[in-house]
């Protein structure tokens, strides 16, 4: 049927495309009002602060959203967001409801899922960021250790699990769970991992018991009392075997991967840790590894994760906050994030979003020769596997 000259499906077009322009125009104008709250505002964005590389990065971001938004953003540097959960909960027992200490926090995994779950955060903001158009909705970027996101966290970095060798000493390095332990046995005390809780500890556990598990499927859900014995049987074997092996026969263990770095340079160690896999090549180019520094993975995978920011739901400055949370997803901050020589964290853009320039650069910059990303068990089991190795070794 025609209306003066024009077909149904021409006007619902047609009207279609009036009601996206309309949509596009009112989030367009929601965004300007967001910001302009924002500006004067104080954002106090508690984030990891055990890296040089990584504060730098986060000073330049300070300055950035100073000049173009009248961001006052302020730095927490904090050894553990557990730590920053724990704040967030005691002020809302307390009843600080719009007032909260904490406008914005790098986090994933557990500490998402314990915030989300008391219903302590912001949700349904992160998709409407307007450059979340940039982000490669292919990476894990709608679920966290299995646990929906919701638009409750934006990300801002992916990263996985990396073995870092030396050339020199390791020129085959070990590429299966089996390997690491008939390598430790060929080089006895020359490797370990670092003790957890410390978050790259905990996640080569989670890596092995992927590995060794006869029960995979069950890692998708928070472990079962009834199950966890036979679910986790395989990995502490494992580990009864490779602990005496380990520098210091496993009675002692690094505190952190940073301490392993320095252990690898200095030739105590054969193999470092890290969950970066950019993280050799920019502590080479820096000088603070060796030059012939290399990263590696097993074979068959290595876990990997998308890392997010979330906004507590009493946070004082929420405006602020998803100015900045938007301004780390822009292809600028991306960009010089990726880049090695300042702070090397793989980009959560998908280069085939980007202009010409910025597809290039971003795909220069990605990490070469990684092996395949394997999902992370679900978010609970990281507590589990912390206190039943704590148990059986955390005494030692």
């Amino acid at each position: 049927m025609r209306y003066h000259g024009k077909t149904r499906r021409q006007l619902r077009n047609g009207l279609l495309g009036l009601l996206s322009l309309c949509s596009l125009t009112a989030a367009a104008a929601d965004w300007s009002q967001i910001e302009q709250e924002a500006k004067g505002q104080t954002v106090w964005f508690n984030a990891w602060g055990g890296d040089e590389a990584v504060n730098h990065y986060l000073d330049w971001v300070s300055g950035e959203v100073k000049r173009d938004y009248a961001i006052d953003l302020r730095i927490v540097h904090i050894a553990d967001a557990a730590d920053t959960v724990k704040r967030i909960q005691t002020e809302a027992r307390a009843g600080r409801k719009t007032n909260g200490s904490v406008d914005l926090l790098w986090v994933n995994g557990e500490n998402f899922r314990t915030l989300k779950e008391a219903n302590l955060l912001h949700t349904g903001w992160a998709e409407q960021l307007p450059n979340w158009r940039y982000v490669d909705v292919s990476k894990p970027v709608r679920e966290d250790f299995s646990v929906p996101v919701e638009g409750a966290e934006s990300p801002w970095g992916s990263a996985q699990l990396t073995f870092i060798a030396r050339q020199q000493q390791t020129p085959q390095p070990p590429r299966s769970a089996q390997a690491v332990l008939e390598f430790a046995k060929a080089h006895p005390g020359t490797i370990t991992y670092p003790r957890p809780p410390d978050f790259t500890g905990t996640a080569l556990l989670e890596q092995l018991l992927i590995d060794l598990t006869g029960q995979p499927e069950a890692l998708k859900q928070p472990p079962e009392e009834k199950t966890f014995v036979a679910v986790t049987a395989p990995l502490w074997a494992y580990l009864d075997q490779l602990h005496p092996l380990l520098w210091r026969n496993g009675k002692d263990f690094p505190p952190s991967p940073a301490r392993m770095d320095t252990m690898l340079a200095n030739g105590t160690l054969r193999l470092s840790l890290t969950f970066n896999p950019m993280h050799a090549k920019q502590k080479v180019a820096k000088g603070q590894l060796p030059k012939d520094s290399y990263s590696f993975g097993f074979s068959n995978g290595m876990i990997g994760n998308v890392h997010f920011v979330t906004i507590p739901a009493n946070a004082s400055a929420s405006a602020g906050a998803q100015v900045v949370a938007n301004f780390l997803l822009s292809p600028a901050a991306q960009l010089r994030k990726a880049d090695p020589a300042i702070w090397g964290d793989p980009s959560v853009l998908d280069p085939a979003k980007l202009d010409a320039e910025q597809q290039k650069t971003l795909q220069a910059l990605m990490p070469e020769n990684t092996p395949p990303v394997l999902a992370e068990p679900h978010a609970a089991w990281v507590n589990a596997l912390e206190q039943e190795w704590l148990r059986r070794y955390g005494t030692h």
